[in-house]
């Protein structure tokens, strides 16, 4: 059996966050990211700086498919694609097992960081998600090393950090 860290998952889908706060997520197909400043048309996040000048990490947000489904499950509820608010959501493979390492996704490189933190948006869809979107899972958060193209079916291929 392979390691889930060495695995290749899949692009399930793709979404942008929309000017208005709060909003529905918009989803999209394909989308373009900058290094050290995210998605193009991601317009409350692309290009961020933190208070010292430093491109802000929160650039690109994902979760997997599967995870999203079994907090549905323990909801009693189905949980539609963008719905918990990620840029992308996966397919076949475990995110929180790749923090620290660079990830390919299409032509770009994304370095996965830390976990994602569960905001009050979660409670909003269902009392109870956000705190079940803890403690392992809740997706990850990443920034673009390498600028590119990811697309709704492209690969995600963990990328050995000896060869890169």
């Amino acid at each position: 059996m392979t390691s889930p860290s060495k695995k290749t998952g899949h692009v399930a889908s793709l979404h942008l966050h929309p000017a208005k706060a709060g909003a529905a997520m918009i989803s999209v197909t394909s989308i373009d990211v900058e290094a050290d400043k995210g998605i193009m048309g991601n317009g409350r996040y692309f290009g961020r700086r933190s208070l010292g000048g430093q491109p802000g990490k929160r650039q690109v947000t994902l979760i997997e498919r599967e995870q999203i489904a079994e907090h549905g499950n323990a909801l009693h509820l189905s949980i539609g694609p963008g719905v918990v608010r990620s840029n992308m959501e996966t397919t076949d493979i475990d995110l929180m097992a790749l923090i620290g390492q660079r990830v390919r996704v299409g032509t770009a490189i994304l370095e996965f960081y830390e976990a994602r933190t569960p905001c009050s948006k979660m409670d909003a869809i269902c009392t109870g998600l956000r705190s079940i979107m803890e403690n392992g899972r809740q997706g990850v958060l990443a920034k673009v090393i390498q600028s590119g193209r990811v697309a709704s079916g492209d690969a995600i291929v963990p990328i050995n950090p000896a060869t890169h």
